[in-house]
C-alpha cells in the first residue's frame, strides 16, 4: 500500500503579520493585493481596490466579514515616503569626519501599515551620522586652553598627535593655533570617525 502524499497545511508566512478579524483597511500591505493605478497624480489622494490574500480574515466598519475593500492613500512611490514611514539599515564602517560628508547605501523597508507604490524594499543613500559621545564644545575648549599640551588630541582619541604636541610644546604654539582653527570648523574630529554630539 502506497501512502498518500500529505496535504500541505503550511500557513503562508505573511499570515503572521495579519491580525485576525481586524479592519481590512488597516491590514499591513503584505496581507492584501491591490490593483495598482500607476497613472495617479503624484501627491494627490487616490483609492485602490484591494482583496485580502488567502488565509487572511478581516472585517469592515460594521464588523462584517469582508474580502474586497478600498484603501485610501497618497499617490507616491515607496522611496518617496517621509523618513518616518520606513526603517533603514545602519552602516558600521562609516567614517563621518570627512569632507565632503560621507554617505553609505542603506537598505530601507517600508513599515507594515504604510501603503505605497512600487517595491517596499529599496536602497537609499544616507549620510553617516553616528556619534561616539565626543562634544565639539569640549574639544574646542581643550584646544584653546590646554592645546599646547595636546589635551584636545588626547580627548579625541588621537594619542600620537597628542604626544607630538605635548613633547613639542604645541609645535611651539603654531600647531596649537592650527588645531584651534581645525577643531573650530569641524575638520578635525574624533579618531573613531564619529560625529560630535
Amino acid at each position: 500500500m502506497v501512502p498518500r502524499a500529505a496535504e500541505s497545511t503550511d500557513i503562508p508566512p505573511y499570515v503572521m503579520k495579519c491580525p485576525s478579524n481586524g479592519l481590512c483597511s488597516r491590514l499591513p500591505a503584505d496581507c492584501v493585493e491591490c490593483r495598482t493605478n500607476f497613472s495617479c497624480v503624484y501627491g494627490k489622494p487616490v483609492t485602490f481596490d484591494c482583496t485580502v490574500k488567502p488565509s487572511v480574515t478581516c472585517v469592515d466598519q460594521d464588523f462584517r466579514s469582508q474580502k474586497h475593500f478600498v484603501i485610501n492613500m497618497t499617490c507616491r512611490f515607496c522611496w518617496q515616503l517621509p523618513e518616518t514611514d520606513y526603517e533603514c539599515s545602519n552602516s558600521t564602517s562609516c567614517m563621518t569626519v570627512s569632507c565632503p560628508r560621507q554617505r553609505y547605501t542603506a537598505n530601507c523597508t517600508v513599515r507594515d501599515h504604510v501603503h505605497c507604490l512600487g517595491n517596499r524594499t529599496f536602497p537609499k543613500m544616507l549620510y553617516c551620522n553616528w556619534t561616539g559621545g565626543y562634544k565639539w564644545s569640549t574639544a574646542l575648549a581643550l584646544s584653546i586652553t590646554l592645546g599646547g599640551f595636546g589635551a584636545d588630541r588626547f580627548y579625541l582619541g588621537q594619542w600620537r598627535e597628542g604626544l607630538g604636541k605635548l613633547f613639542s610644546f604645541g609645535g611651539l604654539g603654531i600647531w596649537t593655533l592650527i588645531d584651534v582653527l581645525l577643531i573650530g570648523v569641524g575638520y578635525v574630529g574624533p579618531a573613531d570617525g564619529s560625529l560630535y554630539i
